[in-house]
């Protein structure tokens, strides 16, 4: 069986669940492999929800290293809309997430994050106030800064505030974080932070042709990334 058809087999095996959030409910996925360590708690993006083909493969990539994903929807991304909710409000959702993520798999070890905003709105929801249960934040693309804007580093002044191991997997053509500016911040943070840096890969990671690199080989070289930090901080 080719690793298509293995991430394939693996996503329709997903289990989908649905938990509370204010005003009503969203809906989730949960992948289990059967050799599971670890649970990731992963939100999705601002402009894509949880069935976007990055979420899917991603979640199908780290099965096959034996870590589970519980993937979510936000409320504005489940009721169709374009724009993201209130921070309050995607934060409130990153916490319930985890909860139900602990409620689904209480025995395996938590960890949370996301692709660019789903991993920024679980640190700040970290940062208020801890989650509960979880030993580490993973970050698809940290949005350092917005496209167009001047590079900068407010968005990360919170993370001092998060007392937790945090992982940066990002791209060196990444519009929404200037590698200048991101790695004076990962340092500030000492040892309980790592950058994992793509070579070649913008903020989904994709790299160009002349790279000499598939989209499989830099998809692979991310999930390994993830994979290791979650193995090396349990």
């Amino acid at each position: 069986m080719s690793a298509a058809d293995e991430r394939e087999r693996r996503m329709k095996q997903a289990r989908t669940l649905s938990f509370e959030v204010a005003g009503g409910s969203v809906s989730a996925l949960l992948v289990r492999p059967s050799e599971a360590s670890a649970l990731l708690v992963l939100g999705h993006g601002a402009g894509a929800g949880m069935r976007h083909v990055f979420m899917e493969e991603m979640a199908g990539l780290l099965a096959g290293r034996g870590v589970a994903t519980l993937r979510y929807q936000f409320p504005y991304m489940e009721a169709g809309r374009r724009y993201p909710n209130p921070q309050r409000i995607l934060t409130a959702t990153v916490r319930q997430a985890v909860e139900a993520a602990h409620q689904a798999a209480p025995d395996l070890p938590l960890f949370a994050g996301g692709k660019s905003m789903g991993g920024r709105m679980t640190s700040l929801a970290a940062a208020d106030a801890p989650l509960a249960g979880v030993r580490g934040i993973v970050f698809l693309g940290f949005p350092l800064h917005g496209i167009g804007k001047p590079p900068g580093i407010e968005r990360s002044e919170h993370l001092h505030q998060v007392d937790l191991p945090l992982l940066f997997v990002q791209g060196t053509r990444d519009r929404l974080a200037n590698l200048d500016f991101l790695r004076p911040v990962v340092e500030r943070l000492g040892s309980r932070a790592t950058l994992h840096v793509v070579d070649g890969g913008d903020h989904s990671f994709k790299v160009l042709k002349r790279s000499g690199r598939t989209h499989e080989e830099v998809m692979a070289e991310v999930a390994d990334a993830v994979a290791g930090w979650i193995s090396s901080s349990q």
